[in-house]
């Protein structure tokens, strides 16, 4: 882990190598997809319905990926859990990425409702970055993990349902 200067308060730039793997895990399911001959696809063949949700979707998405691999903590290790703090937020990441996966899964499976498309699919990573920024004290990357999320699900939804919100 590298720090090169001061941003904020305890917030530094870096790059965090880690932060590229754990980008990478949660990117496995994609990864695998075209291995599975899915009758339907409904999470990539959705109709875009709000271009504005649209670019505020990707631009925080992206957003979180840099705050999480760029901006370091002052006091951070490469990978720690050696207080409580940093259990339970290590806990919650894990078991948030199983989340992810569990759905997933269900999705290759043939369970694609809109209900498990919404909690699993589209909720749990951006509440993964959320519990990386936690984990890790980077604020930065909690507090926008936190506003993805709300712009993630009701772009998602409105798009499943083709609405425009």
């Amino acid at each position: 882990m590298v720090r090169w200067f001061k941003l904020l308060g305890n917030q530094y730039l870096g790059f965090w190598v880690l932060g590229l793997v754990l980008f990478a895990i949660q990117e496995i399911p994609y990864m695998l997809m075209p291995l599975f001959h899915l009758e339907t696809n409904p999470i990539m063949n959705m109709t875009e319905t709000s271009t504005a949700l649209d670019i505020c979707e990707k631009f925080l998405g992206s957003l979180c990926i840099a705050l999480m691999v760029f901006v370091i903590h002052k006091n951070a290790i490469a990978f720690s859990v050696s207080n409580g703090r940093e259990k339970l937020f290590f806990a919650l990441t894990v078991v948030i990425l199983l989340a992810n996966f569990f759905g997933w899964a269900l999705y290759f499976t043939g369970h694609q409702s809109t209900f498990v498309m919404m909690l699993f699919i589209v909720a749990m990573p951006p509440l993964y970055y959320v519990a990386i920024g936690l984990w890790r004290q980077n604020t930065p990357l909690a507090v926008t993990g936190a506003v993805f999320l709300a712009v993630h699900f009701f772009h998602v939804l409105g798009n499943l349902h083709g609405l425009s919100l």
